[in-house]
Protein backbone atom coordinates (compact mmCIF):
# COMPACT_ATOMS: atom_id res chain seq x y z
CA UNK A 1 0.00 0.00 0.00
CA UNK A 2 1.21 3.55 -1.12
CA UNK A 3 0.07 6.80 0.76
CA UNK A 4 -0.54 10.01 -1.49
CA UNK A 5 -0.12 13.26 0.09
CA UNK A 6 -2.83 15.93 -0.41
CA UNK A 7 -2.34 19.14 -0.15
CA UNK A 8 -5.22 21.19 -0.65
CA UNK A 9 -5.19 24.97 -1.32
CA UNK A 10 -8.03 27.01 -1.09
CA UNK A 11 -8.55 29.16 -4.06
CA UNK A 12 -12.53 30.24 -3.68
CA UNK A 13 -14.86 29.81 -0.57
CA UNK A 14 -15.77 26.12 0.63
CA UNK A 15 -19.43 25.39 0.97
CA UNK A 16 -18.93 21.62 3.10
CA UNK A 17 -21.52 21.08 4.10
CA UNK A 18 -22.84 19.18 7.35
CA UNK A 19 -26.07 17.38 8.08
CA UNK A 20 -28.89 19.92 6.69
CA UNK A 21 -30.83 21.95 9.35
CA UNK A 22 -34.28 22.44 9.35
CA UNK A 23 -34.13 26.38 8.53
CA UNK A 24 -32.34 28.08 5.84
CA UNK A 25 -29.04 27.93 6.47
CA UNK A 26 -26.54 25.32 5.41
CA UNK A 27 -23.73 24.71 8.40
CA UNK A 28 -19.91 24.04 7.10
CA UNK A 29 -17.71 21.42 8.52
CA UNK A 30 -14.50 22.45 9.78
CA UNK A 31 -12.53 20.30 7.67
CA UNK A 32 -12.91 18.87 3.98
CA UNK A 33 -14.43 15.21 4.67
CA UNK A 34 -12.92 11.73 2.87
CA UNK A 35 -16.32 11.61 0.98
CA UNK A 36 -16.04 14.84 -0.52
CA UNK A 37 -12.58 14.40 -1.85
CA UNK A 38 -13.78 10.69 -3.17
CA UNK A 39 -16.42 12.44 -5.01
CA UNK A 40 -14.34 14.64 -7.03
CA UNK A 41 -11.47 12.71 -7.79
CA UNK A 42 -14.09 10.10 -9.03
CA UNK A 43 -15.83 12.56 -11.03
CA UNK A 44 -13.01 13.52 -13.28
CA UNK A 45 -12.28 9.80 -13.34
CA UNK A 46 -15.89 9.78 -15.23
CA UNK A 47 -15.66 12.84 -17.39
CA UNK A 48 -12.32 12.17 -18.87
CA UNK A 49 -13.85 8.54 -19.60
CA UNK A 50 -17.08 9.68 -21.36
CA UNK A 51 -19.08 8.99 -18.47
CA UNK A 52 -18.78 5.31 -18.99
CA UNK A 53 -19.80 4.55 -15.27
CA UNK A 54 -21.16 1.00 -16.08
CA UNK A 55 -18.12 -0.39 -18.56
CA UNK A 56 -15.68 0.85 -16.51
CA UNK A 57 -17.35 -0.63 -13.75
CA UNK A 58 -17.90 -3.85 -16.49
CA UNK A 59 -14.57 -4.12 -18.00
CA UNK A 60 -12.20 -3.30 -14.64
CA UNK A 61 -9.66 -0.56 -15.25
CA UNK A 62 -8.96 1.96 -12.61
CA UNK A 63 -11.82 3.02 -12.01
CA UNK A 64 -13.43 -0.28 -10.77
CA UNK A 65 -9.77 -1.13 -8.59
CA UNK A 66 -9.98 2.50 -7.13
CA UNK A 67 -14.29 2.73 -5.71
CA UNK A 68 -15.75 -0.53 -6.74
CA UNK A 69 -13.31 -3.53 -5.67
CA UNK A 70 -12.89 -5.55 -2.27
CA UNK A 71 -10.27 -3.22 -1.21
CA UNK A 72 -11.03 0.20 -2.56
CA UNK A 73 -9.01 3.25 -2.20
CA UNK A 74 -9.02 4.84 1.42
CA UNK A 75 -9.88 8.84 1.27
CA UNK A 76 -8.92 10.11 4.45
CA UNK A 77 -9.96 13.53 5.97
CA UNK A 78 -8.49 17.00 5.09
CA UNK A 79 -7.55 18.85 8.34
CA UNK A 80 -6.48 22.72 7.81
CA UNK A 81 -3.19 24.06 8.26
CA UNK A 82 -2.48 27.11 10.05
CA UNK A 83 -1.15 29.44 7.74
CA UNK A 84 1.19 30.90 9.87
CA UNK A 85 3.38 27.66 10.26
CA UNK A 86 5.74 27.69 7.37
CA UNK A 87 7.75 24.74 8.27
CA UNK A 88 7.02 21.42 7.24
CA UNK A 89 4.47 19.50 9.24
CA UNK A 90 4.39 16.01 9.36
CA UNK A 91 1.04 15.43 10.12
CA UNK A 92 -2.31 16.96 11.77
CA UNK A 93 -3.77 15.09 14.34
CA UNK A 94 -7.07 15.34 16.34
CA UNK A 95 -6.78 16.02 19.93
CA UNK A 96 -7.95 13.12 21.85
CA UNK A 97 -10.94 13.77 24.42
CA UNK A 98 -9.34 12.78 27.19
CA UNK A 99 -7.33 16.85 26.62
CA UNK A 100 -8.05 19.74 29.08
CA UNK A 101 -7.28 23.25 29.00
CA UNK A 102 -7.81 26.47 31.28
CA UNK A 103 -12.11 27.38 30.88
CA UNK A 104 -10.89 31.27 30.60
CA UNK A 105 -7.70 31.02 28.54
CA UNK A 106 -7.69 27.89 26.50
CA UNK A 107 -4.88 26.73 23.76
CA UNK A 108 -1.39 25.82 23.82
CA UNK A 109 1.27 27.84 25.86
CA UNK A 110 3.50 28.33 22.29
CA UNK A 111 0.35 30.62 21.33
CA UNK A 112 -0.05 32.30 25.01
CA UNK A 113 -3.12 30.31 26.31
CA UNK A 114 -2.66 28.55 29.95
CA UNK A 115 -1.69 24.88 28.36
CA UNK A 116 -2.98 21.65 27.51
CA UNK A 117 -2.48 18.35 29.06
CA UNK A 118 -3.73 14.96 28.59
CA UNK A 119 -5.60 13.08 31.96
CA UNK A 120 -6.47 9.68 30.42
CA UNK A 121 -3.60 8.01 32.52
CA UNK A 122 -4.40 9.71 35.60
CA UNK A 123 -8.14 9.26 35.45
CA UNK A 124 -7.45 5.95 35.36
CA UNK A 125 -4.91 5.79 38.23
CA UNK A 126 -6.91 8.02 40.20
CA UNK A 127 -10.17 5.52 39.83
CA UNK A 128 -7.95 2.56 40.30
CA UNK A 129 -6.57 3.98 43.46
CA UNK A 130 -9.87 5.01 45.05
CA UNK A 131 -9.35 9.03 44.75
CA UNK A 132 -11.49 11.73 42.69
CA UNK A 133 -9.45 12.82 40.04
CA UNK A 134 -10.82 17.04 39.64
CA UNK A 135 -7.70 18.66 37.91
CA UNK A 136 -7.03 22.35 37.63
CA UNK A 137 -5.56 24.67 35.51
CA UNK A 138 -1.81 23.77 35.63
CA UNK A 139 -0.97 27.66 36.27
CA UNK A 140 -0.75 29.59 39.10
CA UNK A 141 -3.85 30.97 39.21
CA UNK A 142 -5.39 27.24 39.92
CA UNK A 143 -8.34 27.65 37.79
CA UNK A 144 -11.09 25.65 36.13
CA UNK A 145 -10.25 23.61 33.20
CA UNK A 146 -12.58 22.21 30.23
CA UNK A 147 -12.17 19.54 27.33
CA UNK A 148 -10.24 21.35 24.78
CA UNK A 149 -10.68 20.19 21.28
CA UNK A 150 -8.69 21.22 18.10
CA UNK A 151 -6.50 19.88 15.38
CA UNK A 152 -2.88 20.01 16.32
CA UNK A 153 0.59 18.79 15.22
CA UNK A 154 3.95 19.17 17.09
CA UNK A 155 6.76 21.26 15.02
CA UNK A 156 9.65 21.73 16.63
CA UNK A 157 8.64 20.18 19.97
CA UNK A 158 6.02 22.85 20.31
CA UNK A 159 2.22 22.27 19.93
CA UNK A 160 0.05 24.56 17.41
CA UNK A 161 -3.81 24.49 16.68
CA UNK A 162 -5.23 24.52 13.62
CA UNK A 163 -8.46 25.85 12.75
CA UNK A 164 -10.41 27.52 9.90
CA UNK A 165 -12.88 30.50 10.01
CA UNK A 166 -16.09 30.65 8.26
CA UNK A 167 -18.69 33.42 7.05
CA UNK A 168 -21.85 33.60 5.92
CA UNK A 169 -23.15 34.25 2.13
CA UNK A 170 -26.42 35.27 1.65
CA UNK A 171 -28.67 34.14 -1.44
CA UNK A 172 -32.07 34.91 -3.17
CA UNK A 173 -33.81 32.54 -5.11
CA UNK A 174 -34.13 33.18 -9.13
CA UNK A 175 -37.61 33.34 -11.05
CA UNK A 176 -36.46 30.28 -13.89
CA UNK A 177 -39.30 31.96 -15.88
CA UNK A 178 -38.81 35.82 -15.21
CA UNK A 179 -35.00 35.51 -14.71
CA UNK A 180 -35.00 37.39 -11.69
CA UNK A 181 -35.41 37.36 -7.82
CA UNK A 182 -38.32 35.62 -6.49
CA UNK A 183 -39.81 36.90 -3.37
CA UNK A 184 -39.96 35.32 0.00
CA UNK A 185 -36.76 33.08 -1.05
CA UNK A 186 -33.83 34.03 0.14
CA UNK A 187 -31.16 31.55 2.17
CA UNK A 188 -28.07 31.66 3.53
CA UNK A 189 -24.88 29.57 2.90
CA UNK A 190 -21.78 28.82 5.36
CA UNK A 191 -18.39 28.61 3.61
CA UNK A 192 -15.03 28.03 5.03
CA UNK A 193 -12.75 30.80 3.91
CA UNK A 194 -10.34 30.68 1.67
CA UNK A 195 -7.47 33.28 3.28
CA UNK A 196 -6.66 35.03 6.03
CA UNK A 197 -5.09 37.76 6.79
CA UNK A 198 -6.64 40.17 4.25
CA UNK A 199 -6.49 37.49 1.54
CA UNK A 200 -2.70 37.41 1.93
CA UNK A 201 -2.34 34.13 3.24
CA UNK A 202 -4.70 30.95 1.13
CA UNK A 203 -5.91 28.20 3.66
CA UNK A 204 -4.55 24.96 2.98
CA UNK A 205 -5.49 21.27 3.61
CA UNK A 206 -3.37 18.22 4.53
CA UNK A 207 -5.53 14.61 3.60
CA UNK A 208 -3.97 11.68 2.26
CA UNK A 209 -5.15 8.88 0.49
CA UNK A 210 -3.91 5.19 0.89
CA UNK A 211 -4.11 3.44 -2.08
CA UNK A 212 -2.36 -0.04 -3.55
CA UNK A 213 0.85 -0.21 -4.71
CA UNK A 214 0.00 -0.71 -8.77
CA UNK A 215 -2.22 2.58 -8.87
CA UNK A 216 -0.19 5.23 -6.41
CA UNK A 217 1.96 6.33 -8.75
CA UNK A 218 -0.77 6.88 -11.24
CA UNK A 219 -3.46 8.06 -9.11
CA UNK A 220 -0.78 10.76 -7.88
CA UNK A 221 0.03 11.47 -11.57
CA UNK A 222 -3.36 12.26 -12.39
CA UNK A 223 -4.60 14.61 -9.57
CA UNK A 224 -1.11 16.67 -10.29
CA UNK A 225 -2.21 16.70 -14.46
CA UNK A 226 -5.71 18.15 -13.09
CA UNK A 227 -4.88 20.33 -9.85
CA UNK A 228 -6.87 22.82 -10.78
CA UNK A 229 -10.01 21.07 -12.14
CA UNK A 230 -11.31 20.03 -9.21
CA UNK A 231 -14.34 21.20 -7.17
CA UNK A 232 -14.51 20.36 -3.70
CA UNK A 233 -18.68 20.90 -1.39
CA UNK A 234 -21.63 22.15 -2.83
CA UNK A 235 -22.43 25.11 -5.04
CA UNK A 236 -19.86 24.93 -7.89
CA UNK A 237 -21.60 26.47 -10.53
CA UNK A 238 -21.87 29.62 -8.25
CA UNK A 239 -18.16 30.04 -7.55
CA UNK A 240 -17.43 28.32 -4.83
CA UNK A 241 -15.23 25.19 -4.16
CA UNK A 242 -12.07 26.11 -6.81
CA UNK A 243 -9.05 24.52 -5.26
CA UNK A 244 -5.52 23.53 -6.33
CA UNK A 245 -4.82 19.89 -4.94
CA UNK A 246 -0.97 18.94 -5.28
CA UNK A 247 0.10 15.12 -4.49
CA UNK A 248 2.68 13.27 -3.48
CA UNK A 249 3.38 9.76 -2.49
CA UNK A 250 5.02 8.81 0.83
CA UNK A 251 6.09 5.61 2.37
CA UNK A 252 3.79 4.26 5.36
CA UNK A 253 4.64 4.46 8.95
CA UNK A 254 6.41 0.84 9.51
CA UNK A 255 5.33 -1.59 12.53
CA UNK A 256 8.58 -0.64 14.42
CA UNK A 257 7.75 2.86 14.99
CA UNK A 258 4.18 1.99 15.99
CA UNK A 259 5.82 -0.69 18.22
CA UNK A 260 7.82 2.07 19.70
CA UNK A 261 4.97 3.79 20.91
CA UNK A 262 3.32 1.56 22.18
CA UNK A 263 6.44 0.71 24.49
CA UNK A 264 6.61 4.50 25.46
CA UNK A 265 3.18 4.74 26.63
CA UNK A 266 3.45 1.29 28.27
CA UNK A 267 6.92 2.69 29.94
CA UNK A 268 4.72 6.12 31.13
CA UNK A 269 1.63 4.29 32.33
CA UNK A 270 3.24 2.21 34.56
CA UNK A 271 5.89 4.81 36.15
CA UNK A 272 2.64 6.86 36.62
CA UNK A 273 1.16 4.07 38.37
CA UNK A 274 4.03 4.20 40.97
CA UNK A 275 4.06 7.85 41.10
CA UNK A 276 0.49 7.60 42.55
CA UNK A 277 1.31 5.04 45.60
CA UNK A 278 2.16 8.27 47.64
CA UNK A 279 -1.46 8.06 47.96
CA UNK A 280 -1.54 4.85 49.58
CA UNK A 281 -2.45 1.25 48.22
CA UNK A 282 -4.90 0.66 45.15
CA UNK A 283 -8.25 -1.40 45.17
CA UNK A 284 -5.76 -4.22 42.88
CA UNK A 285 -2.20 -4.14 41.38
CA UNK A 286 -1.60 -3.75 37.68
CA UNK A 287 -1.04 -7.02 36.48
CA UNK A 288 2.66 -7.08 35.09
CA UNK A 289 2.05 -9.53 32.21
CA UNK A 290 -0.74 -7.13 30.58
CA UNK A 291 0.18 -4.44 27.47
CA UNK A 292 -1.60 -1.29 27.37
CA UNK A 293 -2.81 0.55 23.80
CA UNK A 294 -5.28 3.51 22.90
CA UNK A 295 -7.26 3.37 19.97
CA UNK A 296 -8.02 7.04 19.54
CA UNK A 297 -9.95 8.11 16.32
CA UNK A 298 -8.84 10.71 14.27
CA UNK A 299 -12.31 10.72 12.31
CA UNK A 300 -15.70 10.26 12.85
CA UNK A 301 -16.60 6.72 13.02
CA UNK A 302 -20.06 4.45 12.12
CA UNK A 303 -19.67 1.87 14.53
CA UNK A 304 -22.15 -1.41 14.34
CA UNK A 305 -22.61 -4.04 17.05
CA UNK A 306 -24.62 -6.79 16.80
CA UNK A 307 -26.78 -4.53 14.21
CA UNK A 308 -27.37 -1.78 16.54
CA UNK A 309 -25.34 1.64 16.69
CA UNK A 310 -22.80 2.03 19.22
CA UNK A 311 -20.13 4.52 20.46
CA UNK A 312 -17.86 2.24 21.85
CA UNK A 313 -15.61 0.00 20.51
CA UNK A 314 -16.06 -3.13 22.69
CA UNK A 315 -13.55 -5.79 22.35
CA UNK A 316 -15.50 -8.24 20.18
CA UNK A 317 -15.45 -5.79 17.93
CA UNK A 318 -12.06 -5.07 18.03
CA UNK A 319 -10.73 -8.24 17.56
CA UNK A 320 -13.27 -8.57 14.16
CA UNK A 321 -12.06 -5.65 13.17
CA UNK A 322 -8.04 -6.88 13.45
CA UNK A 323 -9.26 -10.59 12.16
CA UNK A 324 -7.84 -11.82 15.30
CA UNK A 325 -9.11 -13.91 18.75
CA UNK A 326 -8.01 -12.87 22.08
CA UNK A 327 -9.96 -13.93 25.50
CA UNK A 328 -7.46 -11.75 26.96
CA UNK A 329 -8.29 -8.31 25.36
CA UNK A 330 -10.14 -6.06 27.98
CA UNK A 331 -11.62 -2.40 27.62
CA UNK A 332 -10.79 -0.33 30.88
CA UNK A 333 -12.26 3.06 30.01
CA UNK A 334 -13.79 4.84 26.77
CA UNK A 335 -14.37 8.68 26.55
CA UNK A 336 -16.97 9.20 23.35
CA UNK A 337 -19.59 11.41 22.32
CA UNK A 338 -22.04 10.97 19.08
CA UNK A 339 -23.51 12.99 16.57
CA UNK A 340 -25.37 12.82 13.59
CA UNK A 341 -24.18 13.15 9.93
CA UNK A 342 -25.59 12.94 6.51
CA UNK A 343 -25.29 14.44 2.98
CA UNK A 344 -25.73 14.33 -0.83
CA UNK A 345 -25.12 11.63 -3.02
CA UNK A 346 -24.18 13.09 -6.66
CA UNK A 347 -24.22 10.20 -8.61
CA UNK A 348 -27.36 8.88 -7.17
CA UNK A 349 -28.41 12.24 -6.83
CA UNK A 350 -30.29 11.38 -3.63
CA UNK A 351 -29.48 12.36 0.20
CA UNK A 352 -27.44 9.96 2.08
CA UNK A 353 -28.85 8.35 5.20
CA UNK A 354 -28.81 9.68 8.22
CA UNK A 355 -25.90 8.12 9.84
CA UNK A 356 -24.99 7.85 14.33
CA UNK A 357 -21.78 8.75 14.07
CA UNK A 358 -18.61 8.81 17.06
CA UNK A 359 -17.52 11.93 17.02
CA UNK A 360 -13.43 11.78 16.05
CA UNK A 361 -11.13 12.60 19.34
CA UNK A 362 -13.29 9.45 21.34
CA UNK A 363 -10.72 7.30 22.90
CA UNK A 364 -10.41 4.02 24.47
CA UNK A 365 -7.97 1.89 26.53
CA UNK A 366 -7.26 -1.75 26.23
CA UNK A 367 -5.28 -4.12 27.46
CA UNK A 368 -4.20 -7.77 26.94
CA UNK A 369 -1.25 -10.10 27.30
CA UNK A 370 -0.93 -11.54 23.43
CA UNK A 371 1.13 -8.57 22.89
CA UNK A 372 3.08 -10.17 19.56
CA UNK A 373 -0.56 -10.77 18.55
CA UNK A 374 -1.83 -7.18 17.88
CA UNK A 375 1.85 -6.16 17.48
CA UNK A 376 1.49 -7.39 14.22
CA UNK A 377 -2.26 -6.12 13.47
CA UNK A 378 -1.87 -2.55 14.72
CA UNK A 379 -0.22 -1.11 11.48
CA UNK A 380 -3.54 -2.93 9.51
CA UNK A 381 -6.03 -1.03 11.97
CA UNK A 382 -4.39 2.10 11.37
CA UNK A 383 -4.39 1.78 7.56
CA UNK A 384 -7.34 0.29 7.19
CA UNK A 385 -9.68 2.23 9.84
CA UNK A 386 -12.77 0.45 12.24
CA UNK A 387 -16.50 0.49 11.17
CA UNK A 388 -18.30 0.73 8.38
CA UNK A 389 -17.57 3.41 5.41
CA UNK A 390 -13.52 3.84 5.93
CA UNK A 391 -13.20 3.93 2.01
CA UNK A 392 -14.75 7.60 2.44
CA UNK A 393 -12.52 8.65 5.73
CA UNK A 394 -14.60 7.12 8.40
CA UNK A 395 -13.15 5.36 11.08
CA UNK A 396 -9.53 6.43 11.31
CA UNK A 397 -7.39 5.66 14.12
CA UNK A 398 -4.23 5.86 15.49
CA UNK A 399 -2.89 3.91 18.26
CA UNK A 400 -1.39 5.53 21.41
CA UNK A 401 -0.96 8.96 20.41
CA UNK A 402 1.76 10.38 21.91
CA UNK A 403 -0.46 13.33 23.63
CA UNK A 404 -1.08 11.09 26.05
CA UNK A 405 1.91 11.21 27.66
CA UNK A 406 1.40 15.17 28.09
CA UNK A 407 0.61 15.65 31.89
CA UNK A 408 -0.45 18.17 34.17
CA UNK A 409 2.75 19.13 35.63
CA UNK A 410 4.48 19.58 31.67
CA UNK A 411 1.14 21.26 29.92
CA UNK A 412 2.21 22.29 26.46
Amino acid sequence: MKRIRLEIKALSPLAIGRQKPGGSVSEADDYIPGSVIRGAIASQLLRLSGHQSTNLAENGGDFQSLFLSDTPAIFQNAYPVNPDINRRIDGIWVLPATALSSKTKPGFTIENGNGVFDTLIDRFCAECYGHLYDPTCPTNDGGRVEAYTCFYSQVGGNYYSHSVSKRLLTRVGINRRRGTAEEQILYGIEVLNESQDKKQKPIRYYGSVIVSDSLGDALCQFINDLREDFRLGGSTSRGLGKVEITAKTLTLESKPQIKTRIEQFNAKFKKRWGEWKIFGNPHEELAGDRTYFTIDLQSDAILTEQWRRTTVISPEMLCQFAGVTDSSLQLHAAYSSYDYRSGWNTAWGLMKDVELITNKGAVYLFSTTQEDTWFRMVEYLEIRGVGERTCEGFGQIQICNEFHLVFRERAV
